[in-house]
């Protein structure tokens, strides 16, 4: 049986895609956090260090640190190792900027969307409940379908 749940969020940058979670503890700084070429967390002292986000909605409460991180994002939506979505709980002009450009350079892009911080921490809390949960983003919506 599938239940679906659904949230509205704040669109950042558009788009509609799909995958399975990563939820990070922390907030990361793709810049040095991230290599583009495989999509692995490369930051040693993430939570998460050695997860690939490449095919993942990434969830992340925010960005953390230097504008090239949009160059860092750019770059591993042209090497197809870029999360399928980002969700975060803080607004990050930053990882938005990544997108929009990978949009008009390359014509895809992770949707960027924002949950409002209960909101966020509710979707976390099904998640982690529920790990066999398909995320969904479409524009504003986030959608979740959990397999019970």
């Amino acid at each position: 049986m599938m239940i679906q749940t659904t949230w509205q969020a704040t669109c950042l940058v558009e788009g509609s895609s799909s995958g399975q979670a990563l939820i990070l503890d922390e907030p990361l700084s793709l810049w040095g956090g991230l290599n583009p070429q495989t999509g692995e967390i490369i930051d040693r002292r993430h939570p998460q260090s050695g997860a690939i986000v490449n095919g993942r909605v990434l969830i992340l409460p925010a960005g953390r640190g230097s504008s090239s991180a949009s160059s860092i994002l750019l770059e591993a939506v042209r090497a197809e190792t870029a999360p399928a979505a980002i969700i975060t709980a803080e607004a990050d002009g930053i990882l938005a900027l990544g997108a929009v450009v990978a949009q008009e350079i390359y014509g895809r892009t992770p949707p960027v969307v924002v949950l409002n911080g209960g909101d966020f921490t509710a979707v976390c809390a099904t998640l982690t409940a529920s790990p066999n949960t398909t995320v969904h983003v479409r524009n504003e919506l986030v959608i979740l379908e959990i397999e019970q």
